[in-house]
Formats: C-alpha cells, sequence, structure tokens
C-alpha cells in the first residue's frame, strides 16, 4: 500500500510519518479539539468554500493528525488541524448530495508539531488578499475568460449581485484603486465613486474632495446633474416608461433599495409635460369642464377665483332608495362587524349595494353652468402624484358682476375709513323715493338708521355674529363682491405660494385648503344667495366658518419692506394662544434652511439638536456638504429655528382657559 493510496476501514491501520501526503476518505476525518480556532466559520464562508470546491476541488490539503485510542494506537481516524472549513464545505456538499461520504481527499500528516500551535500559527501568521486585489482578480476573470456575474459567483460562492457590486469596483479609475490600497480613501468612499462607471468623472471628482469627505457627498457629486429615482418627476412618469422612450438609468449598485438616477433630465422634463397635459386633456373632456391646463405650482391656481361644488338634486324616489341602500350597508355592516371574515353573502350583497350607490353619483358636483365657466388645472404634488385643481375661475369668465352704485366704491385700502366713497346714485325709480329728499337730508336719515342698526346688532349677539360671518364669507369664498355688506369689515386674502414655495403643499397648506373646500362646496355659486343659507344655519356651524374664514385672512410674514411690529407681536401673542407646533408642518432640510444660513448657524442648530460632538464632526466640511449633514442628523428631532418656535405661556391654566372659553363663547355648543 503507497502514501497516494485510499485508507479503507478494511485495511491495517497504518502508521503514516511526518510529511505524508495520503488519500484518505472524508467520513475518516474529525475536527481536532486542539484548534485554535473556537468561533465557528460563518455561513457564508461555509458556502463559499463549498462552492469552489465543487468548482476546481481542494486546492490546499488539509493538515492533519493521526487520532489515536487511551492506549495510543492509532483509531485509523484522522483529526483535521489545519483546513477545518474544508471539511465542513465538504461535509456541506455531501449534504446536498453533491459528492459521496467515502468521497477521496487528500492531506497532510503533521506527526512532530504541536497541534494547537501550529493551528494557531496557521490562523495568526496569514494575512488575508487586500479587497482591491479581489476587485480587480474577479473583473480580469470577468474579461479574460467571459465569465457573466452568474458564474463568478458560482465558483466562489457568493451571490451575482455581488459579483456585479466587485466587478463595478474593479473598473474604478486606476488612481482609485491607488488611493484605496494606499489607506487614503475608505471602501465607502470608493463605492460612492463607482456609481458611475465615468472614470474621467471619476478623476475629475477626486480632485475636488477632501480626504474626509463623506460617501454620501462624493456620490452627489458624481450624479448632480441627473435626477434621482425618488424625485417627484421620476415617480410621476415611472422608470419603465422612461426607459422605453430611450431613457438611460444609472443604478446604485452598492445600496439595499437599489437606488438610482435618471441621465436623460430633458427627457423626463418632456414625458411629465406630456402626461400632464394629456391628463388636463382627459379630466376637460370627460367631466365637461371649459378649460384645463397643465400649471407648473400651486400659485398659478391660486391666482383664479374659484366655484365650488353644489348638492345634486335628486327625485323622491332616488333619495328614498339612496338612504334605503345606506341603510342597509350600516345594518350589515353592524351585524358582523365581529367576525373575523365576512360571510360571502353578505360580502357580496356589500359590494352590491356599494355598485348601486356609485350608480347615483356624487352628492355634490359642480353644476354644468359652473363647469361652462370654470376650468381645472392639473400640478404635480410633491409625492409624484397629479393633482386637480378644479372649479378655477377666469376673471373674464366670472357669473356676478358688481352692481353699478358700488363701481366707484372704495375698496377697503383707504387710509380714512370714515370718509364717504364717491358712490354713483341709485336710480329713482328703484330706491323708494329717496330722490325725493336731498343728499344731505338722506344722509342725515341713514346716519340715524345706521346707529340704531348698530344699537340692534350689539343686542342681539346671534345676529352680530351672523354679521360677521357674512362680511367674512363674502371676501373669502367670493373675491371682488366682498363689498356687498354694510359691515366695515375689510378682510385680505395674501397667497403665500410666491413667498414659500410649495407651502400650500405642506400638510397645513393641505388642511387649510381641505376646510375651504369642505365650506365651498355648502355655501351657494351666487353671493346674492349667502345671507339666506346663513340665516338657518347653527351657531356651531357658523363658528366654525367664522374660524374658517378668520384663519386665512391671517397675515404674520415679517416683510423687511411691510413694517408693523403692533401686528407681529400680536401674531406672537396668538400663536402661544393656539399652541401653535411647527414641528408638525415644517422640519428642516439642507435645501429649505441650511443651504440658506452661514455655517455657524449650521452648527449651532446641530449643537442644540444633537450636540456639540456631532457639529465638531461636520465642522470642516464644505457648506453643501454641511447643509446634506445636517439635514441627515436632525431628522425626526423635531428641531425649528427660534423664528419658527412658539412661546409656552406658563402661567395659562388649562381648566381655567376652558371655562373662560365657555364663557366668553356662548355659542361654541348648541
Amino acid at each position: 500500500m503507497t502514501a497516494q493510496s485510499i485508507e479503507t476501514a478494511a485495511t491495517p491501520v497504518a502508521v503514516h510519518a511526518h510529511g505524508a501526503e495520503i488519500t484518505v476518505p472524508l467520513t475518516t476525518l474529525k475536527a481536532s479539539p486542539r484548534n485554535a480556532r473556537k468561533v465557528k466559520h460563518s455561513a457564508a464562508a461555509i458556502e463559499a468554500l463549498a462552492a469552489s470546491i465543487k468548482a476546481k476541488g481542494v486546492l490546499q490539503p488539509p493538515v492533519v493528525e493521526i487520532e489515536r485510542d487511551g492506549e495510543g494506537a492509532p483509531t485509523g481516524g484522522f483529526l483535521v488541524t489545519i483546513g477545518e472549513g474544508r471539511r465542513q464545505a465538504l461535509r456541506l456538499l455531501v449534504k446536498r448530495k453533491a459528492i459521496k461520504r467515502t468521497h477521496p481527499v487528500r492531506v497532510i500528516v503533521d506527526a512532530d508539531n504541536d497541534a494547537h500551535e501550529i493551528s494557531l500559527d496557521e490562523n495568526i501568521t496569514r494575512e488575508p488578499m487586500h479587497p482591491a486585489d479581489q476587485f480587480e482578480a474577479f473583473k480580469r476573470l470577468a474579461d479574460e475568460k467571459g465569465y457573466g456575474p452568474e458564474e463568478i459567483g458560482a465558483r466562489f460562492g457568493v451571490s451575482a449581485h455581488v459579483v456585479r457590486q466587485r466587478l463595478r469596483l474593479g473598473a474604478a479609475a486606476p488612481e482609485l484603486m491607488a488611493a484605496y490600497r494606499e489607506g487614503t480613501l475608505a471602501l465607502d468612499q470608493l463605492t460612492a465613486f463607482c456609481v458611475s462607471e465615468d472614470q474621467d468623472r471619476q478623476r475629475q471628482v477626486l480632485e475636488q474632495i477632501g480626504p474626509h469627505t463623506p460617501a454620501y457627498a462624493i456620490r452627489r457629486a458624481m450624479t448632480e446633474a441627473k435626477v434621482r429615482a425618488d424625485d417627484r418627476r421620476a415617480v410621476f412618469v415611472g422608470i419603465e416608461a422612461y426607459a422605453e422612450a430611450g431613457g438611460s438609468v444609472l443604478r446604485d449598485l452598492f445600496t439595499e433599495d437599489g437606488g438610482g438616477w435618471l441621465e436623460d433630465v430633458a427627457l423626463l422634463d418632456r414625458l411629465v409635460a406630456d402626461k400632464l397635459a394629456g391628463l388636463a386633456e382627459e379630466v376637460r373632456a370627460r367631466e365637461g369642464w371649459k378649460w384645463a391646463e397643465v400649471g407648473s405650482d400651486y400659485t398659478e391656481a391660486s391666482a383664479f377665483g374659484r366655484v365650488y361644488p353644489v348638492e345634486v338634486a335628486r327625485s323622491e324616489a332616488d333619495a328614498a332608495e339612496i338612504a334605503a341602500l345606506s341603510e342597509e350597508y350600516d345594518r350589515l355592516v353592524s351585524e358582523t362587524d365581529a367576525a373575523e371574515t365576512l360571510p360571502p353573502e353578505v360580502d357580496a350583497r356589500l359590494e352590491e349595494i356599494d355598485r348601486a350607490l356609485q350608480a347615483f353619483g356624487p352628492d355634490f358636483d359642480y353644476a354644468p353652468e359652473a363647469k361652462s365657466r370654470a376650468g381645472v388645472m392639473v400640478l404635480l404634488g410633491y409625492d409624484g402624484l397629479a393633482r386637480f385643481e378644479r372649479g378655477l375661475l377666469r376673471a373674464e369668465d366670472a357669473a356676478n358682476e358688481p352692481p353699478p352704485w358700488e363701481e366707484g366704491e372704495a375698496t377697503g385700502d383707504d387710509d380714512d375709513a370714515d370718509t364717504p366713497s364717491a358712490a354713483v346714485a341709485p336710480d329713482p325709480d328703484e330706491d323708494g323715493g329717496f330722490a325725493l329728499l336731498s343728499d344731505r337730508l338722506i344722509m342725515d336719515l341713514t346716519a340715524h338708521r345706521t346707529m340704531g342698526l348698530r344699537d340692534a346688532v350689539q343686542a342681539d349677539i346671534a345676529v352680530a355674529l351672523l354679521t360677521v360671518v357674512h362680511a367674512l364669507a363674502l371676501q373669502v369664498f367670493y373675491p371682488g363682491y366682498g363689498l356687498w355688506t354694510p359691515l366695515q369689515l375689510r378682510l385680505t386674502v395674501t397667497g403665500l405660494e410666491r413667498l414659500a414655495a410649495g407651502v400650500s403643499n405642506a400638510p397645513a397648506g393641505r388642511r387649510v385648503a381641505d376646510r375651504l373646500e369642505a365650506w365651498g362646496v355648502r355655501l351657494p355659486e351666487k353671493s346674492e344667495d349667502l345671507w339666506a343659507v346663513l340665516v338657518p344655519m347653527a351657531r356651531a356651524d357658523l363658528l366654525d366658518l367664522m374660524a374658517v374664514c378668520a384663519g386665512v385672512g391671517l397675515y404674520a410674514v415679517r416683510d423687511p419692506h411691510d413694517r408693523r411690529p403692533g401686528a407681529l407681536a400680536q401674531a406672537e401673542t396668538l400663536a402661544t394662544a393656539v399652541g401653535l407646533d411647527m414641528t408638525g408642518t415644517w422640519s428642516a432640510t439642507a435645501a429649505g434652511y441650511f443651504s440658506r444660513v452661514s455655517k455657524a448657524r449650521v452648527l449651532e442648530a446641530v449643537t442644540e439638536a444633537v450636540g456639540a460632538e456631532e457639529a465638531g464632526r461636520i465642522a470642516g466640511m464644505k457648506k453643501a456638504d454641511m447643509a446634506e449633514a445636517a439635514e441627515r442628523l436632525l431628522e425626526g428631532r423635531g428641531w425649528l429655528p427660534p423664528v419658527l418656535r412658539t412661546a409656552v405661556d406658563e402661567d395659562t391654566d388649562a381648566e381655567a382657559a376652558a371655562s373662560s372659553e365657555e364663557d366668553t363663547y356662548p355659542f361654541a355648543a348648541e
């Protein structure tokens, strides 16, 4: 029997000399209790070894010592001193039926050295390959042998995605690989450079950055002329539609979400415009609007007047059927509320009722006459969804024209509110005989009547509330016709979109718009019908409408050209009174705040919100990088700049305030 023969259980137990290379069955190899490595090999490491052995065999024979029994006699087994990972990989292949349990394994016998010492020596003295060498070696396999990511992955026990990452890193500019080998460039920085395969661009950015530039800043510089895949335009159009139109996508192989960038910005913008225009024409044709157009932002929509939906007139039969279906729907839902799953017959009936109710159409809709004068604007929302602003009214399409006696009336902007306006006298045939009296006498008599009206309104709180709400609603919901009231209460509604882009689409802006929309549905289209609608309205509703109108008329913008210190001071008091918390509607971002303030302010914010240590880490960054870092550090922390903070009135007692409110506002509840 030679040293190259396979040891079997049938042969006598042989004693092999030190350094002998023999071939033994896998079943005779056992783990050595004197192995210095106590932490088990990872599953990924064993997987990689198994793939390598399956493709190329065991490249380096394990080192073994002869197993002996209690009396020192050889047992026929071998303890693996060096190569335990290879033994486990072979056992994994047996488990997968890739090889037999008796698979022959070449081993080298060590009979002289201490098993524990050489196990320790083997694990300490070896130095792993530098990752850069590995990246380039993978690239060489792909270039010279034509292996694809799947083939390489199968031969080395890694996923095809990991291979693609290493191939991309192996294709980095030589200057980057040299810096990585020297240790002046970290792995995360190298991956940021390799988000793009453009070596010229990699060299340009390498020359611009400093040694401590974070990976996200490098990635941003590599993609500054591209559009992120989560940009609202990309979300709206869709990556697939963009690709079908011939657009190229730069994928980031080094992020978990596989994000990327759209490289053809002009194509993307054209696709956005075309899709919005198509939606505008579709909604115009389907709903019957006079016009439809695409808007760039909410500022354009706020420049129009509005018409609102009105309640759809129903026949008695339709109204009765809708009520019966709704009652049946609610009853079925109530009866099955405790059930985990709805009975099939109940589920089918609910769907049937739902279809029947939908067939009647909405309860509120725009009147055909209103649609014949108004239009719809389609906008791209911040979330990548199309927004439809319906019922927009151009000035020339307004249904109401100011009466002739108001053409010369003051607009409410005059400094002297007591000066009578130079109004045109009413027609003598329509004024109840006023023309028979002199102007001076008419003024005298109507002054007395005005004083009597003041006295009567002061004595009737309900009427006073009604008068104020009427005046406010005229100016909010019927712009241009707010002078149709004797109450000298002037409310100016100032658009804020021109001052802060996106403010109308922020959470607070959407809530304000939703309240206006809800009340716009309930109010009549013509301003002269408003009084008749308000008179029978519940006082709680009147208070709610007054709050909506008062809120939209507030203006607390600190404009250097509009110095109103008294009004601004009152705005601060009001913010404290309502407990205004801006953390729910505003957050500090690089674009919205940090890039617009000095570095000192950025560091001040980070210190206050996170701590001086984090501020110190970003202190040496360039302004743009510092702004990005500050946004990440403060995300979700609720930090606000001083101008957005609300002072807390510590002396206010909640119960006393609630009691005071009940005494002051007797109509807060019916």
